[in-house]
């Protein structure tokens, strides 16, 4: 779906689906260098059960133009215009990781906008080490595939699973490789990892929401630990589902995903 977003082009993947302004809508969020393809499962299956969906590309992301914004403030802000755009008046927000952060100020900035927050693979403060910021800064593609081994665990499928052809570990280095190599004298990885870095105000952000909150964490996250999510959870009365497995969640364990998030939104 192809929108016009504060005078930029913009994208959103709708599941297969037109969106239907009379459906409840769910609005998908990316993180730091990944696109609308990191939802295509998820926004799929709601599509055609009853929603429309609307899974983004941020601005130099993917389909989306423009330049990268500088923070999960203005992201957030630029998603509220995507919803003006595409003639949402409410919708249940989804983020992954960098995603889950605009998705709260999003909810904040706009409670009577939100219907459900939910947070997947999240923490807060999501701080990055100043070894992998500068690895990023230096070294984007060591980074990438630094990124790649801490997201998945060591019991991450084997390759050809779960179809012939299908390899976790390879498919998220293609997909960060590509968006990274999109954007033409900005180093992207590092931009992104410096907003979550940056963030500063998740607490504030929270006595803002007024919808049911959802978390749906890694057990063996190694970029955002259960741990470091528990301060922000418990100030949303969040409820927390923890699954078996790491930072990309929906790769490696997309059922369990699924299943919460049909549990989160029902």
């Amino acid at each position: 779906m192809d929108l016009l977003v504060n005078g930029q082009p913009a994208y959103a993947y709708p599941g297969g689906k037109p969106v239907d302004a009379t459906l409840p809508c769910v609005v998908f969020i990316h993180g730091a260098l990944h696109d609308h393809s990191a939802w295509t499962l998820l926004a799929r299956w709601f599509a055609h059960h009853g929603h429309s969906v609307l899974a983004i590309d941020l601005p130099g992301h993917g389909r989306s133009a423009g330049a990268p914004l500088a923070s999960v403030e203005t992201l957030a802000h630029w998603t509220l215009a995507l919803l003006d755009a595409a003639g949402v008046q409410r919708a249940a927000l989804v983020g992954h990781s960098m995603g889950s952060l605009i998705a709260l100020e999003v909810a904040a900035h706009a409670p009577r906008r939100a219907t459900r927050l939910v947070m997947v693979g999240s923490a807060y403060p999501m701080e990055v080490s100043d070894a992998l910021l500068a690895t990023a800064r230096d070294a984007p593609l060591k980074a990438i595939d630094m990124v790649n081994a801490f997201s998945h665990t060591s019991i991450a499928a084997k390759p050809s699973f779960p179809g012939p052809g299908a390899w976790l570990h390879g498919g998220n280095r293609a997909l960060m490789r590509r968006v990274q190599a999109a954007q033409f004298g900005v180093n992207l990885f590092h931009h992104d990892f410096s907003v979550c870095d940056r963030y500063a105000n998740g607490l504030q952000a929270a006595s803002g929401v007024q919808c049911a909150v959802s978390f749906i964490l890694g057990e063996h996250d190694q970029m955002t630990t259960p741990k470091a999510a528990r301060e922000l959870a418990t100030a949303l009365k969040a409820k927390v589902t923890v699954l078996s497995c790491g930072h990309a969640l929906m790769q490696e364990r997309p059922d369990e995903v699924l299943a919460a998030l049909r549990t989160a939104l029902a």
